[in-house]
């Protein structure tokens, strides 16, 4: 079953992680170990989640890798599907 355009990943961030708990960009980006230019780059949609974030997501926030990146899979595939009658591809059958 797809979803009907998942949020980027980075809202989820935001509206799951920072909002709640009261935390500023400055703070995460600390306790992640990578830059507040990196980090607001995710959070405005604007860069995905690597495996390596999503590890660090994963320990910083008690969660899992795989949710981080299943949710940053779940949006890109959402947004490729949206370009599936522009790409030149040609049906492979068995002959």
């Amino acid at each position: 079953m797809s979803i009907h355009n998942p949020p980027h990943p980075g809202e989820i961030i935001k509206e799951l992680c920072l909002d709640p708990l009261g935390l500023s960009t400055t703070e995460v980006a600390k306790a992640l170990g990578i830059s507040r230019e990196k980090l607001y780059r995710m959070l405005n949609g604007r860069s995905g989640i690597s495996p390596e974030i999503a590890v660090r997501l994963s320990i910083a926030f008690a969660t899992t890798a795989e949710s981080w990146m299943n949710q940053q899979i779940q949006y890109d595939l959402w947004h490729a599907e949206q370009h599936r009658e522009e790409l030149n591809v040609t049906l492979l059958t068995a002959a």
